[in-house]
C-alpha cells in the first residue's frame, strides 16, 4: 500500500500555524484600538470608523513590504524588528497626505512555519503598530514549502488611515518660500538593501565585527528597525495646522531628492543643503567600499528619514516641536521658484559635514 498523501508531507504544517497564532496573540490583542470589533481569529478584520467625529472623512491606504532587508535578518537569525519595518513602510506613507493610521493587516510567505519564528515577526508587526497607533486586524500566514526554503519568508502589509478631505497635505499647499524640515532616520530603514548586501559581501565585511567609525556590529546597524514617524507628525500637524504644516514626504527608494520632488509643485524647486547634516558613517563605509556618492543618494535615505514643507514662519516651531517629541530635526532647506520644466523639483547642494 503507498504512503498515503498528507498536507504536512506536502509541505504545510496545520498544527505548526495555529501554534504561531497561539504565541501571537496576545502581541496582537495589545494593538486594539477601541473601534476594533471582534478579535483575532476571525475571517476578515471589522473596524467600527466613527463617522460623526469626522465632517469630510477620505479614506487612505498603504500597501509595502521589507525588502530584501529579510535577508540579512535571516543571515543573523534575528526576527523582532523586520515587522517594525514592515508597519513603518506603510504608515509613514500614510502620514505623508495627513491619515491618521487606523489599522493594518499583514501578509507572511514562508518556507516551513517554525512558530517561535512568525511568532517573533509577528511581534515586532505589534510593536510598530503600537509605536504607530494602528490596530493590527489581522493576517494571513501562507506555507510554501514547495516554492521556498525552510527558512525563507517574505512580508508585506497594507494599512488604512483616514483623514479630513479639507486637510489633506501635498504639493498643492506648497508655496515659494516654504522651509523644508528634516526628520533624521534611524538608519538605512529598508530601502537600498540588494545594493548594501551586494557591497558587504564583495567587501568581505563581517557582520559580527563593528567597523572603524560605527560603535557596534554591523549587522545590528545594518538590522536597525525603520524610525516611525506618523504620531509625530500627526502632532505636529496638530499644533501647528494645516495652514503652517504643508507637506510630508517620506524617504525611501530614490533618496531625498528624488522623494522630496514628489511633493513640490509644478514651477517650484526644493534646494536642500548637505550641510546641514551629517553623512552617517554607515553609509560612508559602503561608500569607501566602491559605491559612488550619487548612487548612495539615490538609493539610501542618508539620514534623513521624512520631511515636512512648512510656512516659513513655522520653521521654528516645526523643529523645536519634532526635537522635544524625541525627533532629531532641523531646516534642511527652502522652496523657491524652479528655472525651467526641465531642472529637477528637488536638488541637493553644498557638502557634507
Amino acid at each position: 500500500m503507498s504512503t498515503p498523501f498528507t498536507y504536512a508531507a506536502s509541505g504545510v504544517d496545520i498544527d505548526a500555524g495555529e501554534r504561531a497564532v497561539t504565541l501571537m496573540r496576545a502581541a496582537v490583542e495589545r494593538t486594539n484600538r477601541p473601534e476594533v470589533v471582534g478579535g483575532l481569529g476571525g475571517f476578515a478584520g471589522l473596524f467600527a470608523l466613527d463617522t460623526a467625529k469626522y465632517r469630510r472623512p477620505l479614506l487612505a491606504s498603504s500597501t509595502d513590504g521589507v525588502g530584501t532587508k529579510i535577508a540579512l535578518a535571516r543571515q543573523l537569525d534575528r526576527h523582532d524588528t523586520v515587522g517594525i519595518d514592515l508597519v513603518a513602510m506603510v504608515v509613514d506613507d500614510l502620514v505623508a497626505c495627513g491619515a491618521e493610521p487606523l489599522f493594518l493587516q499583514d501578509y507572511v510567505a514562508c518556507g516551513t512555519v517554525v512558530p517561535e519564528r512568525i511568532a517573533a515577526i509577528v511581534t515586532g508587526i505589534a510593536a510598530g503598530c503600537t509605536q504607530a497607533g494602528a490596530a493590527l486586524v489581522g493576517g494571513e500566514t501562507a506555507e510554501h514549502g514547495d516554492l521556498m526554503d525552510a527558512d525563507e519568508y517574505d512580508l508585506a502589509a497594507t494599512a488604512v488611515g483616514v483623514v479630513e478631505a479639507d486637510a489633506v497635505l501635498g504639493p498643492e499647499r506648497v508655496a515659494d518660500g516654504d522651509v523644508v524640515v528634516a526628520m533624521a532616520s534611524s538608519g538605512f530603514h529598508s530601502n537600498g538593501y540588494s545594493l548594501v548586501r551586494r557591497v558587504v559581501s564583495a567587501a568581505g565585511l563581517d557582520l559580527h565585527a563593528t567597523p572603524a567609525g560605527l560603535d557596534r556590529p554591523l549587522g545590528a546597524e545594518l538590522l536597525e528597525p525603520t524610525r516611525i514617524y506618523a504620531r509625530d507628525c500627526l502632532a505636529l500637524v496638530a499644533a501647528l495646522g494645516v495652514e503652517r504644516v504643508h507637506a510630508f514626504a517620506h524617504i525611501t527608494g530614490g533618496g531625498l531628492a528624488g522623494n522630496t520632488a514628489r511633493v513640490v509643485p509644478a514651477g517650484l524647486q526644493a534646494v536642500l543643503d548637505r550641510g546641514t547634516w551629517a553623512l552617517p558613517p554607515a553609509v560612508r563605509l559602503l561608500e569607501e567600499h566602491g559605491v559612488p556618492r550619487e548612487e548612495s543618494e539615490r538609493a539610501f535615505n542618508c539620514g534623513v528619514g521624512m520631511v515636512a514643507a512648512v510656512a516659513a514662519d513655522a520653521a521654528d516651531a516645526a523643529v523645536a516641536h519634532l526635537v522635544e517629541a524625541g525627533v532629531p530635526a532641523w531646516v534642511v532647506g527652502t522652496v523657491g521658484p524652479r528655472a525651467d520644466d526641465a531642472a529637477p523639483a528637488a536638488r541637493l547642494v553644498g557638502t557634507y559635514r
